[in-house]
């Protein structure tokens, strides 16, 4: 690493680590009032101070309720790749492209360390953010860019280094979780909760990013370049939670699961990876199952170090910027760790086609219910290979419903019986097909 004055690297020194933030939201004044309420503390575990010298964000006049005026503001954040009395950039503007990649490209480039909180930036760009990082010798830290304030990032990238991880998966979207939590509690339906959750700040003004499955995506992306390899991030099986009904909540209880929006990667025999996420269902007797509301959680699983789970609060200012400011800890202190924990590869890891892996799968049909349609559907689902475990007939405030529990099927192979179900006469609408997941 790099050894001169105006570099964070050099251990010996105990002089103010120069922190510069880029993006004054929740986090990044977060991090402002963190430092500001425990200044000794920090110190003495960083071995030197943790000084906030710089700052930018788009409205200079915006009342952020810290008082910045002792601060050098700049009103392009690039500047703080060049500025001479920034030693760290803590980028927390996010998004995948411009300004925060070239921030971060321009300040690695400069020898100035980055600590981030960006989790698209890293699951789109990380692996050539990897190769920079360690032609340069200048270290990259995440950890607030995965499950907030949970120690997702240590606990695969270290915790468990020493082990073959075979899978990991886990809550690691808090507003999906809370909005499934409280239609499951409440009977409310996915609108009302969504709207609950935007009031309170747990959701966006568009949700489309949280919902539809692509913050939970980015998240798998960076854990699932930890565990096994890094992925290309079209490889990943995306799903997100709109289609979920308080019925389907209550018919999964009453066959002893509970829904949530899961992101899960496996590696196989051959050490292809697959990655997914999509609600599922998981056992009610399950650690996941018992992480409600905004609660995320990650469970790993490897032949040494067996099943591993973490658990707490996976966003919002004072977890996330826990998570920043123990990664300029770890800057202070000289823990410098690859991005991925290993020098980059060359390409990405080998993935299973989308499609190819195997599970049970919960399907709901609603119906108009006729003599012989139990039997209709099954033969129909019979012809594509696909054996039911169990079935049952529901009727909620006059709507018929007809839900199946099959064998382990090819993802594949349930996806494209669907349409044809829809297409049956009696089936009302889209069926919904939900994966089972029997993680601990």
């Amino acid at each position: 690493m790099t050894n001169t004055d105006s570099t964070p690297l050099k251990r010996s020194s105990t002089g103010p680590l120069r922190l510069g933030i880029a993006g004054l939201g929740t986090v990044g004044i977060g991090v402002i009032r963190l430092l500001r309420a425990h200044p000794a503390l920090t110190a003495t575990r960083t071995g030197r101070p943790l000084e906030v010298v710089a700052v930018s964000a788009r409205n200079r006049q915006r009342d952020r309720g810290e008082d910045l005026s002792a601060f050098h503001w700049y009103d392009d954040p690039l500047a703080l790749a060049h500025a001479p009395d920034v030693d760290v950039v803590v980028e927390l503007m996010g998004g995948a492209g411009d300004p925060a990649y070239a921030l971060v490209t321009r300040a690695l480039e400069n020898g100035k360390a980055v600590v981030t909180a960006n989790k698209a930036l890293i699951a789109l760009h990380g692996n050539d953010l990897a190769r920079l990082s360690a032609r340069k010798k200048v270290p990259l830290y995440f950890e607030a860019a995965v499950a907030g304030g949970v120690p997702a990032v240590k606990m695969v990238r270290e915790g468990v280094a020493g082990d073959a991880l075979t899978q990991l998966g886990g809550i690691l979207n808090g507003t999906c979780n809370y909005i499934l939590t409280q239609m499951e509690e409440t009977g409310r339906d996915f609108a009302d909760v969504l709207k609950e959750a935007q009031d309170m700040g747990y959701a966006e003004a568009d949700p489309s990013t949280d919902v539809d499955g692509w913050d939970t995506a980015h998240k798998l992306a960076i854990l699932t370049g930890l565990a096994f390899q890094p992925i290309a991030f079209d490889s990943l099986d995306v799903q997100g939670i709109r289609a979920i009904t308080t019925v389907d909540l209550h018919f999964a209880k009453e066959l002893g699961y509970r829904i949530k929006l899961l992101g899960v990667a496996h590696r196989g025999q051959n050490n292809e990876v697959s990655a997914s996420v999509q609600p599922c269902l998981v056992p009610l007797k399950s650690g996941l199952a018992q992480v409600g509301n905004a609660f995320n959680a990650l469970t790993t699983e490897g032949p040494f170090s067996g099943p591993l789970t973490i658990s707490g609060q996976g966003a919002g200012e004072g977890p996330t910027a826990t998570a920043v400011v123990a990664d300029l800890i770890d800057l202070g202190r000289g823990h410098h760790v690859p991005l991925w924990g290993a020098p980059p590869p060359e390409k990405p890891a080998i993935c299973q086609p989308i499609g190819q892996d195997e599970s049970p799968f919960y399907l709901r049909l609603t119906v108009k219910e006729h003599a012989g349609l139990a039997k209709e559907i099954s033969e129909l689902i019979g012809k594509h290979g696909i054996k039911t475990q169990h079935s049952a007939h529901h009727n909620s405030t006059g709507t018929s419903y007809i839900t199946i529990v099959t064998h382990p099927t090819l993802t594949s192979t349930l996806r494209s019986v669907l349409p044809q179900l829809k297409q049956h006469d009696a089936v009302q609408e889209a069926p919904l097909a939900l994966k089972i997941e029997n993680m601990p």
